[in-house]
């Protein structure tokens, strides 16, 4: 992601891309900081003409998701009712280690009002459209969903997201890039607009697992390394065959079993298998789970002041939470915690699992004109990727589809802690499925 072209450039050029009015750029992005990265950008300029040293990212244009507090802006969590709140006194952790990085901070990404949908519409801000076939309009995903579509169109070179259910890897799988999931406590999470606190976490999107990699270690404080290479014939991995192949359509079946193929030719060993952990999950959170719940709790009151501006569709599953008792929310955390160490017990011996990151290609807008159908859709999305959410592991999406056609994500979850090792094998998996359709 370095480079030693001129910081200046390379914001200008992404300002080109941003401001083109053929493209995504209105919708992709709430607010573009123009003046404060080319501000930026020269002042590292001027450093690299005095031969000062340079952090390793200087000059990297980077998106915020509008989650997250920047200095002197106003953090609006994609919706009209924090737009009066007052700017942010400091970054958030994650956004101040990134610029301490170099990284030049282009703007605030668009999102799904309150993180609160794997589809990634916005009612308030426009909704981004899928770089693939924009002829038809397909949703982005979410809700990183201006964050996807700006890295995906050349915007910036990364994005800085979070995760609660798939919000890094939905989009990413749905637009054809690299979304990373880490272990919830493995990033600070301070700083950004919560939607779960016991399931949030803070991830980037790239166009690759190296960068993705790189990211991660800047946001949990430490240096960038080299990921460790894996011979892929000592990975197992396990394919379950409990909820996650369910409902595929015929796009990401087939670029998905042909990269099994791929891999199993490889050497990797895959076993497919029922997970029963994964059919027990959609039962516990049947009234809503810890997101409706916690998320109601954040947003009780102002709901009670503020609720008609709020997206409907966002409001209505934020209330859910209020038909949750203290005894159901116990019982939940509960049932998670033994589900948590059930799943440690039954994929020991696996390096990780392996399915689909979401069963179906990007669908048009039109297709979620009802309420039930966007319901429906919006369950789907988040189905597979939010599983890894609720075992506190680690995810990745990493694209399988063929060039010009429509994007398919790959998905591995590792278990709770396990980030490197998943990185590690991401990358090596990237590089053989791109060796295989060379």
């Amino acid at each position: 992601m370095s480079g030693t072209v001129s910081a200046r450039s390379q914001v200008e050029a992404a300002l080109e891309r941003i401001n083109d009015p053929s493209g995504e750029g209105a919708r992709a992005f709430i607010h573009v900081s123009a003046d404060a990265a080319r501000a930026r950008a020269d002042e590292i300029d001027r450093w690299r003409a005095a031969g000062r040293a340079l952090p390793a990212f200087a000059g990297i244009p980077l998106g915020i998701k509008d989650l997250f507090d920047v200095a002197g802006e106003v953090t609006r969590a994609g919706s009209r009712v924090l737009e009066d709140a007052p700017a942010a006194e400091h970054d958030a952790p994650a956004v101040a280690r990134l610029r301490d990085a170099g990284f030049i901070i282009m703007g605030r990404t668009n999102m799904t009002e309150f993180a609160y949908s794997g589809v990634g519409l916005n009612p308030h801000y426009g909704t981004p459209l899928n770089p693939f076939d924009r002829t038809t309009g397909r949703i982005p995903g979410g809700s990183t969903s201006g964050g996807a579509v700006a890295v995906t169109d050349g915007m910036v070179a990364a994005s800085l997201g979070t995760d609660t259910g798939g919000s890094c890897r939905i989009p990413a799988a749905l637009t054809g890039i690299v979304g990373f999931k880490p272990t919830a406590d493995r990033v600070p999470r301070g700083g950004a607009i919560p939607l779960s606190p016991s399931l949030d976490s803070v991830g980037p999107l790239a166009h690759s697992v190296a960068c993705c990699a790189a990211l991660d270690a800047i946001l949990r404080g430490t240096e960038p390394p080299a990921l460790p290479t894996l011979s892929l014939r000592d990975v197992r991995l396990l394919l379950p065959t409990t909820l996650v192949l369910d409902d595929m359509d015929q796009f990401v079946a087939r670029a998905f079993e042909r990269a099994v193929d791929d891999l199993a030719r490889t050497g990797v060993v895959i076993r497919r298998q029922p997970l029963p952990e994964f059919g027990h999950i959609p039962e516990v959170n049947a009234k809503g789970g810890l997101a409706a719940a916690e998320a109601y709790a954040w947003h009780r009151e102002r709901l009670e002041r503020d609720s008609e501006r709020y997206d409907p569709r966002v409001a209505s599953r934020i209330i859910k939470g209020r038909e949750q008792s203290d005894e159901d929310i116990r019982q939940v955390h509960q049932a998670r915690r033994q589900l948590i160490e059930s799943f440690a017990a039954s994929t020991q011996g696996f390096d990780a699992l392996l399915m689909p990151t979401v069963p179906t290609i990007a669908p048009p807008l039109a297709a979620l004109a009802l309420d039930a159908d966007y319901a429906r859709l919006n369950m789907l999305m988040l189905r597979n990727p939010s599983l890894g959410n609720f075992l506190d592991g680690c995810g990745i999406s990493i694209p399988i589809h063929e060039p010009g056609a429509a994007p398919v994500g790959l998905m591995l979850i590792g278990r709770h802690g396990e980030d490197p090792h998943l990185l590690a094998l991401a990358q090596a998996i990237e590089r053989a499925l791109a060796r295989a359709s060379a």
